[in-house]
């Protein structure tokens, strides 16, 4: 029961950040059908500027707090105006042209935002300062009792609360409704008034705010970045974003959640499956290779990526619209 509360207390805080990423793929498709996949990048800048400002202000005798607060505060800004200039640059010009043609463009600029980063930060593993002491909260009075840190607690809680914030916004502020009308209709929304161009650029820059708060949330965390970070972060959230229903914010929050359960508990209770591999009836001795050499099996915690993408992959077969996502016809 402590390993299971475990994991669960992993895979919470593992699927909050998923959650916020996922939120900024779901937002851009809603309004504009576009999967945005250089989002990952954006959330890759947002924790190199951190590590750049907490590196710079660590050793001024700070409060460690502020010190990630200031990181915070330099990251959203330039995610904010890399995620203006990607949908002013890349994808307004071809906002009326096939749906390949943006597709690609997104990949593109992946691409060009990771070597970007190459160039700016190098292509080494960046460790960040331990400035936060890390506390243990146990969940239980034995020595093996399942424990939450400080971290995860923040990371938790300002997932939440920005996650709340969102809903808000999108619900019960004007901008929102205007968000919710071009994501309607676009056409119909600029004859009723609304400016389009600047609704779609808005919720960009929505969507990198959130990315640079998970990139600075994701490096206190592992305490690592690297400039190809974003990739695979960012297939995930887009996953999670698939597997709660793809244009739906709920959904986006329900599938980051989800997706890191799913990841948590595979790793911790699938990856100590090596001494009774189910292969071992096809393939005798298996099993002592696996007990042998636990990183070769095809079970072990390095292959806990697998585990979440199997688990899209049955949800897309028998409920491609997601979770919490409707079928909706495709627009005239």
């Amino acid at each position: 029961m402590d390993t299971f509360l475990q994991q669960v207390v992993n895979g919470l805080t593992l699927g909050c950040v998923y959650a916020v990423v996922a939120l900024g793929y779901t937002m851009v498709y809603g309004i504009i059908q576009l999967i945005n996949f250089a989002h990952g990048e954006v959330v890759m800048i947002g924790c190199m500027v951190a590590f750049t400002v907490i590196v710079a202000a660590a050793g001024h005798g700070l409060p460690p707090l502020v010190v990630v607060g200031l990181g915070t505060l330099a990251a959203v800004p330039v995610c904010m105006a890399v995620g203006y200039a990607v949908e002013r640059i890349a994808y307004r010009p071809l906002r009326n042209a096939p749906r390949l043609a943006p597709l690609i463009t997104a990949i593109g600029m992946s691409i060009v935002l990771q070597h970007l980063a190459l160039l700016v930060w190098s292509r080494n593993i960046i460790a960040f300062p331990q400035i936060i002491e890390l506390k243990l909260y146990h969940l239980g009075t034995s020595d093996t009792a399942a424990a939450i840190s400080n971290v995860q607690l923040f990371i938790v809680g300002t997932s939440i609360l920005m996650m709340a914030g969102l809903l808000a916004l999108v619900y019960r502020t004007k901008i929102g409704i205007a968000m919710r009308a071009t994501s309607q209709s676009p056409q119909i929304a600029g004859l009723m008034g609304i400016d389009v161009n600047r609704v779609i650029s808005f919720t960009f820059v929505i969507g990198a705010a959130l990315a640079a708060v998970a990139g600075v949330m994701v490096g206190t965390y592992y305490g690592i970045a690297h400039y190809q970070m974003g990739f695979l972060l960012g297939l995930k959230a887009f996953s999670a974003a698939v597997l709660g229903g793809i244009g739906n914010l709920p959904g986006a929050v329900l599938g980051g959640v989800l997706m890191g359960l799913i990841e948590a508990l595979g790793a911790g209770y699938v990856g100590d499956w090596t001494n009774v591999c189910f292969l071992n009836q096809f393939l005798p001795g298996f099993a002592d290779v696996c007990a042998a050499s636990p990183e070769s099996s095809l079970f072990g915690s390095n292959y806990k990526d697998v585990y979440a993408f199997i688990v899209l992959i049955l949800v897309l077969v028998f409920r491609p619209q997601g979770l919490l996502g409707e079928r909706v016809g495709d627009r005239a």
